[in-house]
Formats: C-alpha cells, sequence, structure tokens
C-alpha cells in the first residue's frame, strides 16, 4: 500500500509517495502558498491527483494543535490565515481530494515515529524536541504518546524560560531553542544585519571549521535546550531525549549537548553535582529519521488510525 505524505511548514510543503516499509517513490516540495486555505489545500490537491490510481489516501504532517480523529486545527503555530482556526482541515481536503486523509501535529508525528520505528522504541518516558522555525516535539508517558486535552502536550514553543519576566516574549523556548534563534544570535554575535543570508548549513559549516564565533554560539545554544531537557527530565524522568530537524543531522549538535549538559548541567547545578546526578539524566540522542521523521509519523499515524493491527 502506498500513501500520499505532505510535511507542511512555514516555508515549504515537502510531499512524498511512500510504502509500507518507508520507501520514497517521488519527493519533491513546493512553497507554503500564505494567502488562503483554498490556495492551501489546492496545492495539495494538484499534487496528489497524478498518484490518485496508485495511492490510499493522504498522510499529512503540519504544525498547530491538532485534533486528529476529527481533522481540525485547534489553534497553536498553524497561520490562521492558511488553517482558519476551527475549520475541519482533514475533511476538506478528503472532499477536495476524494479519498482518505488524517492530519497530525508535526511533533507528535515525529515522536510517532521515533516511538514505533525509531531510536525511542522500547522507552516507557521520552521526548521528542524537533527544532526548527519553533521548536515542537512529543511526549511519550508510559509507553503512549500525550495528546492532551487540548492537543497541547510537547508544544514547547510556548513554554517560558524565565518568570521575573513573564511579559517579555523573547523569554520563551520558541526564541531561545530553535534553529530561528541560533542563527540570530550568530547574524548578532557576527555584527551582520538581522535579514542577512543565513542557514543551518552556513553556521554549522562555521562550527565544524572551528569558528571561534560559531562555537561560542553553539555553546550558549545547547545549554539553553539543555536546561529544558533538564526541566522535562525532573518533570517526568525521561530515559531518552530525541532531537530532531534538519540540524539534528549534525553529529556536532549532539556532541555539544552531551558534552555542556555534563559539564554546565550536573557539574554546574546549583544544589550540587551530587544532586544533579541523583536526578533523571536522559540519554540525548538525534532523531533517527532526522527531518524526515514528520513524514514517516505522519504515515505510521494514517496506518494506526486506518489499518490499526489487531
Amino acid at each position: 500500500m502506498k500513501v500520499m505524505v505532505f510535511d507542511v511548514g512555514g516555508t515549504e510543503i515537502k510531499y512524498s509517495v511512500m510504502d509500507d516499509t518507508m520507501n520514497y517513490y517521488e519527493s519533491g516540495s513546493v512553497p507554503t502558498p500564505g494567502d488562503s486555505q483554498e490556495h492551501f489545500l489546492e496545492t495539495m490537491a494538484e499534487i496528489y491527483r497524478p498518484h490518485r490510481d496508485e495511492v490510499d489516501g493522504i498522510a499529512l504532517s503540519l504544525p498547530g494543535f491538532i485534533d486528529a480523529e476529527h481533522g481540525v486545527v485547534k489553534g497553536g503555530g498553524a497561520p490562521s490565515i492558511i488553517y482558519n482556526i476551527g475549520t475541519p482541515v482533514g475533511p476538506r481536503l478528503a472532499e477536495k481530494c476524494g479519498c482518505k486523509v488524517w492530519i497530525e501535529n508535526d511533533g507528535k508525528a515525529a515522536a510517532i515515529a521515533e516511538l514505533q520505528r525509531g531510536v525511542l522504541k522500547g522507552c516507557s518516558n521520552a521526548a521528542v524536541f524537533i527544532i526548527g522555525t519553533g521548536v515542537g516535539g512529543g511526549l511519550i508517558v508510559n509507553g503512549q504518546l500525550v495528546r492532551g486535552r487540548d492537543f497541547t502536550a510537547g508544544e514547547y514553543s510556548f513554554m517560558n524560560t524565565n518568570a521575573d519576566e513573564w511579559n517579555n516574549g523573547r523569554k520563551t523556548m520558541a526564541c531561545q531553542c530553535s534553529t530561528t534563534a541560533l542563527l540570530d544570535a550568530y547574524r548578532e554575535r557576527k555584527g551582520l544585519p538581522a535579514d542577512a543570508p543565513m542557514n543551518g548549513r552556513i553556521f554549522f559549516d562555521a562550527a565544524n571549521a572551528g569558528e571561534p564565533e560559531a562555537l561560542e554560539v553553539l555553546e550558549k545554544f545547547c545549554f539553553a535546550v539543555d536546561v529544558q531537557i533538564y526541566n522535562l527530565s525532573v518533570l517526568l524522568d525521561l530515559e531518552k531525549v530525541a532531537i530532531g530537524g534538519g540540524i539534528s543531522s549534525q553529529p556536532l549538535l549532539i556532541e555539544t549537548l552531551d558534552r555542556v549538559y555534563e559539564e554546565q548541567i550536573l557539574k554546574g547545578h546549583p544544589f550540587s553535582e551530587e544532586q544533579a546526578r541523583s536526578l533523571a539524566h536522559p540519554e540525548i540522542v538525534a532523531c533517527a529519521f532526522h527531518n524526515k521523521s514528520n513524514q514517516i509519523g505522519a504515515l505510521v499515524s494514517y496506518q494506526n488510525a486506518f489499518y490499526p493491527q489487531k
């Protein structure tokens, strides 16, 4: 069985035709329309139509608080001009394409992929951090994905990082632990204009080459991420934390997260290193599927919904 899989981001929609064993038969990307929901839906329908006779349906990963069962985006990271918060996006796309459609939050899709097929397989309590434009993710508790009553579990971007500055929007995980934050900090450290061309590849080329400014920025960034890994671990006794997003394929990122956790979180703990080591200390790993976790998770979620294992 093949399925058309879409991964919707703020900049582009990635798509693939995939089968049960995660083989890719066609992949590509198109810009994410920003003018209307109708344009957004029609863009995906145009990609789907040439494949309608070979695929079973559509699996869709996208940002926002997703009521997967009813195919509705309830709020959150989804731009309202595209998704029209509260509109049944899944059923509308299904009607337009004449096929089954299942939608899933992108971070939760990645968590599903890693729990069922990847590095979190067999874990009881674990977390996925998707580091991208914002910070998405998923929480695994007692071997199950946690969605929450309002579908907001794992929406790390909205977490405040400093109670002394509650009204400061910069004191959130979205503005401190995202790729956007990393690149903004690097521009500032280098004295570059705020709109200077920059991406993860440029930054890690510099960091891997040993550029002092890049390594300094990476160190501070990893500390910000590690503090939040520590906080979640205290709350949930995590066994593993899987890092996803495009930059998760950089070994230097995982190596720095590990080292900074040891040197600053554990050895630099305000209550003593001994106390820190008595608390949960999760293994920090890269997602097995890196930036493909969203697509793979959307496919697995589709399979779970329409073809549950008996």
